[in-house]
C-alpha cells in the first residue's frame, strides 16, 4: 500500500477489499476545487494526502463527492429505484426499472439485481474511503489547525454511520420484524480481512456508537454550534456552508432517524427536539418558493449534497415532460395526496404542469434550477427539518400525548399554508404517512418509512402483503453470499 501511495494517483485507484470484506472496487482519492463545490480534481499526490491537513480535507471531500452518484444518492436512493419501490410515481422509465421486476418487487430480475449491486458496492466503497481516512487521522493530530481535527474526524465517523445505516435499511429486516436477524457487515478498517455479518441490532449499535463519537467531537468544534465566525478567508473558507457537511445538527437529525428505527423513541425525540430548538433551519418561505428562488426548500436542509450537474443530469432528463425517462404523477393522484388542498405550498410551487398529451401529468420541481443564488442551487437534500417535527409527532402519539402530537404535526401543516387539524385523525400513523408522502416525494424516504412501520401494504400497491412476502429487504449480492458464506438476511 505504501508503494502505491508513493505514486501520483488518479481519482480512481483500484484496490481490493472495499465491500463488507470480500469484494473488489475502487478507492476514491480526490481533492476539491473549493470546499463549497466538493468536487474532485483530476489527480492528487498521496505524499500530500495524509501527511498534511489539506490532504485530509481532500480525502473527506472525496467521500462526499462519491455520494453524488446516480447509483445511490444522485438518483437510485432518492427518486429512482427506491422511489419506484415506494410507489411514488405513476410514470417512470420501463427500460430503467422494468415492467415486471422492480414494479412487482422481484429482486431476482436483472434490472433489480443491477440496482441492488450498485447500492451495495457504492456505499461500501465510500465506507472504505472513510476508513482509510480514520486509519490515519490520529497519527499526527498536530497537523491540524484550530478545530479541524475534531470536525474532520467527527464528519468521517458520521459518514461511516450514514452509509452503513442506509445499507441496513436496504439489506436488513425491519427492527420490528426481528432485530436479531443477520444483516450486513460493519466495516471499520481498510483491510483484507472479512468483516463478520452482524445482526440488525448489532449494526444499529455500531451506527449509534459512531454517531455518539461524532456528536461529541462536533459539539465542541463545529462552528454551527460554537458560533465561531467563519469567512471565505478563514482557512480558505473550509468550515463555511455547514449544511453541505454532516454537521453537528445533521448528526443529531440522523440520530433521531436511527433511533426511530431502533424503537428507542424517547431518545429519538430528544435528538429531534434539539434540532428544532436550535432554530437554525427555518421553514422555506412563500415568496422564495413562488418566485423560484428556492426549489429544494434549502433553508430546511440539515444535510444536503451539492450536485453541480443537477439540471443537466436530473431536472432536464428525469423531470421534464415527454422524455422516456421522466418521472411523473398524475394530476388526480397529486390532488389525492394533498387532500385537494391546492393552497399547500408544496402542491402549488413544487410541481409543474405537463402540456399537450402530458397535460394530466405533474413533474417535480425540487431539482429544478433555483434563481436565488448559490445557496439555493444544486442541492439534493438528505436530511431536512420537517422530519424532526414528524418524529416528534409520532413519538408523542406513541407516548399517549395526543394533543402535543397533533400540535407538532400542525406546526408542519401551518408552515405549508394549511389549516391546523382540530381533531385527532382516526388513524394517526396513516395521517403521518400521508404527510411524509406530501413532504418527501422524490427524496427517497417513503419506502423506508413503510418498512420501519412494518406496514403490510405499500400505499397504492395492495396486491401483496409486503411484510409476509418480505418485499422490504433486498437480497445480499450473490458475490457476497458466495465468497463470504453469509447467512440469509431475511
Amino acid at each position: 500500500m505504501k508503494r502505491i501511495y508513493r505514486k501520483l494517483l488518479t481519482i480512481v485507484t483500484f484496490l481490493p477489499v472495499l465491500t463488507g470484506g470480500v469484494g473488489g472496487g475502487s478507492l476514491l482519492l480526490s481533492a476539491c476545487n473549493s470546499w463549497l463545490d466538493v468536487q474532485p480534481r483530476s489527480q492528487v499526490e498521496d505524499t500530500e494526502l495524509f501527511e498534511t491537513e489539506n490532504g485530509f480535507k481532500e480525502a473527506l471531500a472525496g467521500v462526499y463527492s462519491s455520494m453524488v452518484n446516480t447509483q445511490t444518492y444522485a438518483k437510485e436512493l432518492t427518486y429512482g429505484f427506491i422511489g419506484v419501490l415506494g410507489r411514488e410515481w405513476d410514470y417512470y422509465s420501463a427500460g430503467q426499472y422494468g415492467e415486471s421486476d422492480v414494479a412487482t418487487y422481484d429482486y431476482d430480475g436483472t434490472i433489480a439485481t443491477n440496482h441492488i449491486r450498485g447500492i451495495w458496492n457504492q456505499n461500501y466503497s465510500g465506507i472504505a474511503n472513510v476508513n482509510n481516512l480514520l486509519a490515519h487521522i490520529d497519527e499526527n493530530p498536530s497537523l491540524f489547525s484550530r478545530d479541524n481535527y475534531a470536525v474532520i474526524k467527527g464528519e468521517a465517523l458520521a459518514l461511516r454511520a450514514f452509509l452503513h445505516f442506509d445499507l441496513l435499511r436496504c439489506f436488513g429486516v425491519s427492527y420490528a420484524v426481528n432485530p436479531d436477524q443477520p444483516a450486513i457487515p460493519y466495516s471499520t478498517a481498510l483491510s483484507y480481512r472479512v468483516f463478520p455479518q452482524l445482526t440488525v441490532r448489532q449494526v444499529l449499535e455500531s451506527v449509534k456508537e459512531d454517531l455518539r463519537q461524532a456528536e461529541a467531537l462536533l459539539k465542541e468544534a463545529d462552528p454551527i454550534v460554537t458560533g465561531r465566525e467563519i469567512t471565505e478567508t478563514t482557512d480558505n473558507g473550509y468550515l463555511l456552508n455547514r449544511q453541505l457537511h454532516l454537521n453537528y445538527y445533521a448528526v443529531r437529525g440522523l440520530q433521531a432517524r436511527v433511533l426511530m428505527w431502533a424503537c428507542e423513541y424517547d431518545l429519538a425525540l430528544a435528538a429531534a427536539d434539539e434540532v428544532i430548538k436550535s432554530e437554525l433551519f427555518p421553514w422555506a418561505v412563500n415568496t422564495q418558493l413562488q418566485t423560484g428562488a428556492d426549489r429544494s426548500l434549502a433553508t430546511e436542509h440539515l444535510f444536503a449534497l451539492n450536485n453541480l450537474t443537477l439540471q443537466a443530469d436530473i431536472a432536464d432528463i428525469y423531470f421534464s415532460e415527454g422524455t422516456t425517462n421522466s418521472f411523473a404523477v398524475t394530476r388526480d393522484r397529486l390532488l389525492e395526496y394533498f387532500d385537494r388542498a391546492t393552497r399547500d405550498y408544496r402542491y402549488t410551487f413544487l410541481f409543474k404542469n405537463g402540456t399537450g398529451s402530458n397535460a394530466a401529468n405533474r413533474y417535480l420541481r425540487k431539482y429544478d434550477e433555483a434563481t436565488g443564488g448559490v445557496f439555493y442551487n444544486n442541492k439534493m437534500p438528505l436530511i431536512r427539518v420537517p422530519e424532526m417535527y414528524l418524529i416528534r409527532s409520532e413519538v408523542l402519539y406513541r407516548n399517549g400525548e395526543a394533543e402535543e402530537a397533533l400540535s407538532a404535526l400542525n406546526d408542519l401543516r401551518v408552515a405549508r399554508n394549511l389549516t391546523r387539524l382540530t381533531r385527532q385523525p382516526d388513524d394517526f400513523l396513516l395521517e403521518l404517512i400521508r404527510e411524509y408522502r406530501r413532504e418527501y416525494l422524490g427524496e427517497g424516504q417513503l419506502f423506508f418509512l413503510f418498512k420501519r412501520l412494518n406496514r403490510p401494504t405499500i400505499l397504492l400497491f395492495p396486491e401483496a402483503d409486503a411484510v409476509e412476502e418480505k418485499l422490504y429487504t433486498f437480497p445480499l449480492p450473490i458475490t457476497e453470499t458466495e465468497a463470504a458464506e453469509r447467512e440469509a438476511n431475511k
